[in-house]
């Protein structure tokens, strides 16, 4: 890799804590860089990622797909001499499976409880 090719990115996590600075090939695939975030992700974070599609990246307001590389992605390459791109991560909520539905009885505990409950259909 090319010194004068390559990409300064960080990671911007939900809580505004970073992962890198590092730099990386234009080549390289947004499925390999959600590969590196999935292996340096802070195990002190109460949401953790399990696979690369719980990841979402996006960049200059854009969610970049899993197949494209960096440069299929349009990030900025060499724009910003010595400048670090700032790529936010968004982490996709659990989903229920659709057989896990509230029972009538669940839904009045847990309105005893104060709390809001949401079931999708």
């Amino acid at each position: 890799m090319a010194q004068d090719d390559s990409i300064e990115l960080k990671f911007r996590l939900f809580d505004g804590s970073d992962i890198g600075p590092d730099k990386y090939d234009p080549a390289t695939t947004v499925a390999s860089l959600k590969e590196v975030i999935l292996a340096r992700w802070p195990q002190d974070k109460e949401i953790t990622p399990k696979t690369i599609n719980d990841v979402k990246l996006i960049n200059a307001g854009k969610i970049l797909e899993n197949n494209q590389t960096l440069a299929e992605s349009r990030v900025p390459v060499g724009e910003l001499p010595g400048g670090v791109i700032t790529m936010h991560v968004v982490v996709r909520p659990p989903q229920l499976d659709k057989n896990n539905v509230c029972t009538e009885k669940q839904l009045g505990d847990a309105q005893k409880q104060n709390r809001c409950t949401c079931t999708v259909l």
